[in-house]
C-alpha cells in the first residue's frame, strides 16, 4: 500500500504535453507563446507558412513536413527533429539551445542560427553534422564541421584562460586548468598541421614548413647563412631529402636528422591518404 499524497510524488505528469498526429497549419501564425509548448507533433504539415515569435518550448517533430516555410523569432529551446522535412524551409533569428537533429532534411543556412555560447554553438553544430551524415549531404556536413571546430577551439581556450562564471565552476582548481590547457594545446597543434583532419591546404602549408626547416638545417651545417644564393640551392636539396629521392644522402645529414625526416614524411603521407579518405567518403 502506497502512503505517498499527491504532493509526495517525485514524478508527475507533464499536463502540458499534447500528442498531436496527422494535422496541418492552414494559416499564419503571427505570435503564439504557449499553446505549442512541449508538444509532440507527428507527421505535422505546412506549405508556405510564417511563424512569427512561436514558443515550440521541448516540443518533438516526428515525421512531419514543412516546406518553403518561414520560422522567424521562434523559440525551439530543446527540440528535436527527427526524420523530418524542412525543404526550402528558412529561420531568422530563432533560438537552438539544446536542440537535436536526427535524419532530417535542413538546408545548411540553419548553421548560422547557431547558439551564441561556445558550448551550445559547438552540441548544435555537432547534432547537425551527424545529421547532414545520415542524409548523405556532404557539403553540409562540412559546413557544420567548421562551424563544430571553431567553437571547439574557443571552447577549450576559454576552459583554462577565461575568468567567466561558466568555465571557473566548472573547471575549478589549477588542476583542472592545466588538464585543459594541454587540451587546447592538443586541438591547436593538430589544427595548425592538418586542421584537424579537415584542411588539406594546412597539412600542405605544413610541409611547406618542414621543407624550408630542411633547406635552412642544409645552409647552416654545409654552406654560408648569408649566402642567399645557397638558400635556394638547399631548398631543391630539402625537397629531394624530404621525398627521400636523393641518392646517396648528403654527408652533413646525420643518420639521426635523416630517420627523423623519413618518420615526418611517412606521417605527412598517412595523414594526406587520410584527409583524402574522409573528404571522398562523405560523397
Amino acid at each position: 500500500m502506497n502512503d505517498k499524497t499527491d504532493d509526495d510524488e517525485i514524478l508527475k505528469e507533464n499536463v502540458k504535453r499534447k500528442i498531436i498526429i496527422d494535422f496541418y497549419v492552414s494559416k499564419d501564425i503571427p505570435t503564439e507563446l504557449e499553446n505549442f509548448k512541449f508538444n509532440v507533433f507527428i507527421r505535422l504539415n505546412a506549405i508556405k507558412i510564417t511563424f512569427k515569435n512561436v514558443s515550440f518550448l521541448h516540443c518533438i517533430f516526428d515525421s512531419c513536413y514543412l516546406k518553403n516555410c518561414v520560422f522567424d523569432t521562434c523559440d525551439f529551446t530543446g527540440c528535436r527533429f527527427i526524420g523530418s522535412n524542412f525543404h526550402q524551409t528558412s529561420f531568422r533569428g530563432c533560438k537552438f539551445d539544446f536542440a537535436t537533429f536526427e535524419r532530417s532534411q535542413l538546408d545548411d543556412d540553419i548553421l548560422s542560427e547557431a547558439p551564441r555560447e561556445e558550448n551550445l554553438r559547438m552540441r548544435f553544430a555537432r547534432s547537425l553534422r551527424m545529421n547532414y551524415q545520415q542524409i548523405g549531404n556532404a557539403k553540409a556536413v562540412n559546413k557544420a564541421i567548421s562551424l563544430e571546430l571553431e567553437a571547439t577551439s574557443i571552447y577549450l581556450y576559454k576552459s583554462w584562460r577565461s575568468g567567466e562564471r561558466y568555465y571557473k565552476e566548472k573547471y575549478p582548481g589549477l588542476l583542472n586548468g592545466i588538464v585543459q590547457f594541454l587540451k587546447w594545446l592538443e586541438f591547436w597543434l593538430l589544427d595548425f598541421i592538418w586542421g584537424n583532419g579537415e584542411s588539406i591546404r594546412k597539412l600542405l602549408s605544413s610541409i611547406i614548413l618542414i621543407i624550408f626547416a630542411i633547406a635552412v638545417y642544409d645552409t647552416n651545417t654545409n654552406g654560408s647563412p648569408l649566402n642567399i644564393g645557397f638558400y635556394w640551392s638547399s631548398l631543391q636539396t630539402a625537397v629531394a631529402v624530404f621525398l627521400g629521392t636523393l641518392s646517396p644522402s648528403p654527408s652533413n645529414f646525420t643518420v639521426g636528422v635523416l630517420s627523423f625526416i623519413t618518420g615526418v614524411r611517412f606521417v605527412s603521407i598517412a595523414l594526406l591518404t587520410a584527409l583524402l579518405v574522409k573528404r571522398f567518403s562523405r560523397r
